[in-house]
């Protein structure tokens, strides 16, 4: 099987941002399936950017935006679980979240969710949104962080996009949707009961930025290391840190990513849902997802969108893979959650 070679880059202070050669040569071992989640009879999949593995290894958690791209205004479930087959056996959240957009799953096998926003004109509750929910196994609401409605810095949260839980129980938030001069753009650290102990980064970018200036952080994952990995989306790059933020590599041969698994064996997927056609300084670069590993950045395999003419969001934002290696990619633009197998 090809392979493409890419070393990591450790650097200890600014990064003067210089783009590789794109990672587009890498194989495709995976055909996908469509349609594998199988929703009630007279429910269609909206929006989703969220996908984890249950404790178990095979079942899977998904966000679904009611239908639509806002759970503003409907009792539908929005958390959904769907055993092996892509049978759903469990749906809860009715009413509680506005716009949910990231998930994972700790250890324990609790659900992390994060509430991006308040809703989209015409329809907005700006009461509610904005938050980070910490659910049972059950459906049961544990712990909330964030003002209800959002809060801006210094408050907390103002478009929150991702959530990890570090291997002692800290949580860290990623969030910053927008690219503009006023945008937040940091990571948070809080303890297992939800005190916030610091906090990471500032708007900064695009591209040419210092290692602490983010231009929306999209995705954050753990390796078996417990080092974290920020997907800094807009400067197109991952920082890799310490659990106290300390700088340990830059990569950028993953391409712009919106959100990244890395399972037991420190296998990496990184999906990239806006180059190409979507971003105009990325139109060298595939859309897909990138398969690789977490300890020496080496791409491995290439998921590419098979529509390369979008111009909006695109393919899997969110990303997850199962124990027998199976990866679920979550779809805005395409409303979708696909699943990926190895090619027999």
């Amino acid at each position: 099987m090809t392979r493409v070679a890419f070393l990591p880059i450790f650097l200890a202070s600014a990064v003067a941002a210089q783009a590789p050669t794109p990672t587009n040569s890498a194989p495709n071992p995976y055909e996908t399936v469509v349609g594998w989640a199988k929703m009630p009879e007279g429910r269609t999949w909206g929006s989703t950017s969220g996908v984890g593995i249950d404790k178990d290894g095979v079942s899977i958690w998904a966000l679904d935006r009611c239908g639509a791209n806002s759970c503003v205004g409907s009792n539908l479930p929005s958390i959904l679980k769907f055993d092996a087959t892509g049978t759903m056996v469990k749906a809860f959240g009715e009413s509680v979240l506005q716009v949910p957009h990231g998930l994972s799953v700790d250890r324990d096998g609790n659900i992390w969710v994060t509430d991006w926003s308040n809703g989209r004109p015409p329809q907005r509750d700006t009461t509610k949104g904005h938050q980070v929910m910490k659910f049972s196994p059950d459906g049961k609401l544990l712990l909330t962080l964030g003002k209800s409605g959002g809060g801006r810095e210094p408050d907390y949260f103002w478009q929150p996009n991702a959530v990890a839980v570090a291997p002692n129980g800290d949580v860290y938030v990623a969030e910053g949707h927008a690219n503009g001069p006023t945008a937040n753009a940091r990571v948070l650290k809080f303890d297992k009961t939800g005190k916030f102990l610091m906090s990471y980064g500032k708007r900064g970018g695009p591209n040419a930025a210092a290692v602490d200036e983010l231009l929306q952080p999209h995705a954050l994952a753990f390796d078996s290391q417990g080092r974290l990995f920020i997907g800094d989306r807009s400067n197109n790059r991952i920082l890799i840190v310490d659990q106290n933020f300390k700088h340990l590599a830059t990569w950028y041969q993953f391409s712009r990513p919106s959100g990244i698994f890395i399972d037991a064996k420190d296998v990496i997927y990184v999906a990239d849902a806006e180059s190409g056609t979507v971003a105009p300084d990325r139109k060298d670069w595939k859309r897909g997802i990138r398969v690789g590993s977490a300890k020496t950045g080496e791409v491995t395999a290439l998921i590419p969108d098979p529509d390369t003419t979008q111009t909006s969001t695109s393919s899997a934002e969110g990303v997850a893979t199962d124990s027998k290696g199976n990866i679920y990619g979550a779809e805005v633009g395409q409303r979708a959650l696909k699943r990926y197998v190895k090619k027999p």
